[in-house]
């Protein structure tokens, strides 16, 4: 989960700029291909193909639907989709996307971009509302609907940020990394150790969180071998991304499908088996690089601050009332979380009061880490919510599932987004996809969960574990050593798909649903 948009944006700039010096002093020739290169034609591309649909957009025909309660004929929705006003939305959506991928060179914070284009999107969707029909109260009716998506989510994100912020606080994954250090581990049984931690750890904490003290280990044991640390720094990226599928911690897209209501808790597990595929399949090829070699050791002498213990236990508790709450009582997991964040709070107030003798935690007080949860990410997905909302308003996601999910079929179409998530955030990819609401299958809603999870491990880019780590690792790891291994990530994608149809394909029988309980879950 995208945690620490400071680290993420840092980690993106560093790497660029370090590759692009080291280019700009070689007076004879550029390499072919290089990371600029490659992501401006990939940029270039991509808003081709969009400007491309939009005038696709503009002469297809739809279908028939409704938006906010208020039903159209055919020939409304699809003058609605075709009008000035709305391809208008569009070319704003596009443009404020194409803003959040260029942000590593403009210096932009994500969320500015898709907050505007958000607004200026509604703004004129108040406008041309009414010449279709559309009362006031069903465009109030609208928004508030993207509101209470957004509000959910980003209650319970702020519930886990903070906790993961207050672990930090008492030293809790330095010491796990001091652990690792001074284990006395070869490269290849550290390369093993690193992964395998990165595994299971991303499904309680979060994929970037995991990155970050994993690599951490590398870089203090290793730094000195870049071939050493560029190879580990690939496993702990797909480690940390496939572990974060099978669990609706992992990552914020299983978080938003389980929210939705199309998957149950722990229904999620059936990507268990799945997942480990995913991971070992490029793990073992990569491994045979790795020399038996002892690295160099650096003792660390990181300790527990008072409390830490009782946090872990209160964190863990925490997840078990939303999941109880959610199961039993059929609240939304937002209230667990809350709840477990208000305990969190009390016990702030003892370890100031009552259990350290310490002055440095004289200021530990759980609101300034409510303060430094990562801003910049929560207003991000704002900005994505009520855009897709927007066009959804506008009968953009309909059209874009009849295209898709109709002509496609739901199988490729998941396969391909999950390819997508690699170029393109996959909480973007998956909120559409949860927008267009298709009728699927849990087999189905498992697949792009399973896809969009694990697609981003494919690039560097491709998920905030990579770009973290780019720029923990700067020097050693980088787009162009992490592409070297693509095809072997890309086998196990394949392979993950494949386990995914021979382990949950009687699920492929069972219909959806869950979405007529999903109100319920918000």
């Amino acid at each position: 989960m995208v945690f620490s948009g400071r680290i993420i944006q840092l980690s993106l700039i560093t790497p660029i700029r370090a590759i692009s010096k080291m280019n700009s002093l070689r007076p004879a020739k550029q390499p072919l291909i290089s990371v600029e290169n490659f992501r401006n034609f990939v940029y270039f591309l991509m808003f081709s193909l969009a400007v491309v649909g939009i005038y696709t957009l503009s002469g297809y025909s739809f279908a028939g639907g409704d938006a906010a309660g208020h039903t159209l004929t055919a020939e409304q929705q699809d003058a609605l989709v075709r009008h000035p006003g709305s391809i208008f939305c569009l070319v704003i959506f596009l443009l404020s996307y194409l803003l959040v991928l260029l942000e590593e060179k403009t210096h932009l914070r994500k969320s500015k971009p898709v907050m505007l284009g958000a607004g200026i999107i509604w703004v004129t969707i108040g406008i041309i509302a009414p010449s279709f029909g559309f009362s006031h109260d069903d465009v109030h009716s609208a928004v508030f609907h993207g509101l209470e998506e957004y509000a959910s989510l980003m209650l319970f994100l702020l519930a886990a940020m903070t906790y993961i912020a207050a672990l930090e606080d008492r030293e809790v994954f330095n010491v796990l990394r001091t652990k690792l250090v001074e284990a006395g581990l070869n490269k290849r049984q550290l390369f093993w150790a690193t992964g395998c931690i990165a595994f299971f750890l991303s499904p309680i904490a979060d994929n970037l969180t995991t990155s970050l003290v994993m690599g951490a280990v590398v870089m203090a044991v290793g730094a000195s071998d870049k071939k050493f640390v560029a190879v580990s720094c690939v496993n702990i990226v797909c480690a940390a991304n496939a572990g974060g599928a099978f669990s609706p911690f992992g990552d914020i897209t299983t978080l938003m499908v389980w929210q939705a209501g199309k998957v149950e808790f722990f229904e999620f597990f059936a990507l268990f088996f799945p997942s480990v595929v995913c991971f070992l399949v490029p793990a073992t090829f990569m491994s045979f690089l790795v020399p038996n070699e002892k690295p160099w050791h650096m003792e660390t002498g990181s300790k527990l601050k008072p409390g830490a213990k009782v946090i872990i236990f209160l964190g863990a508790c925490t997840i078990a009332m939303a999941v109880g709450f959610e199961q039993m009582l059929g609240l939304p997991p937002f209230i667990g979380m809350m709840t477990g964040l208000s305990v969190l709070m009390f016990f702030s107030y003892i370890i100031r009061h009552r259990i350290s003798n310490s002055h440095e935690d004289e200021d530990f007080d759980i609101l300034d880490k409510v303060a430094s949860a990562e801003w910049d990410t929560l207003l991000f997905f704002f900005g994505v919510i009520f855009a897709v909302g927007g066009l959804s308003f506008l009968g953009y996601m309909e059209l874009a599932s009849n295209l898709m999910y109709n002509e496609l079929g739901a199988t490729t179409t998941n396969i391909i987004l999950g390819v997508a998530s690699a170029l393109i955030d996959n909480i973007p990819v998956m909120f559409a996809v949860l927008t267009m609401d298709p009728e699927m299958s849990h087999f189905q809603w498992l697949l792009i969960t399973l896809t969009t999870g694990v697609g981003g491990s494919m690039l560097s880019i491709g998920s905030a574990a990579g770009v973290a780590l780019m720029g923990v690792a700067r020097g050693s790891y980088s787009f162009m050593s992490h592409l070297k291994y693509t095809p072997l990530i890309v086998l196990g994608y394949i392979a993950a798909i494949a386990a995914h149809f021979l382990i949950n394909g009687h699920m492929e029988s069972i219909p959806m649903i869950a979405t007529d309980t999903s109100a319920a879950h918000h």
